[in-house]
């Protein structure tokens, strides 16, 4: 399986909005089943960041389309070669 990094782009309105608690269900159950690892919003500047787990860049897509917000992005998929952090290590060894 392979992690990918989805940059999204979007424009607030009222309709947008609306469709928020059925998109975060949605998000929700994706995060559940650990398809997407990361998922980032920054009202400031009406940006998401997804990170996920798929097969391909066109599996991507179709789980992007199933989301009810779908309509409103503008996106770009990129395959990630490198993803580390904190929560990719193991813990610290804590001597008694």
């Amino acid at each position: 399986m392979k992690k990918y990094q989805v940059t999204i782009n979007f424009k607030w309105n009222d309709e947008f909005a609306s469709l928020i608690p059925s998109h975060r269900t949605y998000i929700n159950m994706l995060i559940n089943k650990n398809i997407i690892d990361h998922y980032v919003v920054s009202m400031e500047s009406q940006r998401v960041w997804i990170t996920l787990n798929a097969e391909t860049k066109d599996e991507v897509e179709k789980i992007l389309k199933k989301s009810p917000l779908f309509i409103y992005w503008i996106y770009e998929i990129d395959e990630l070669f490198v993803l580390d952090g904190q929560l990719y290590r193991f813990p610290a060894v804590q001597p008694n």
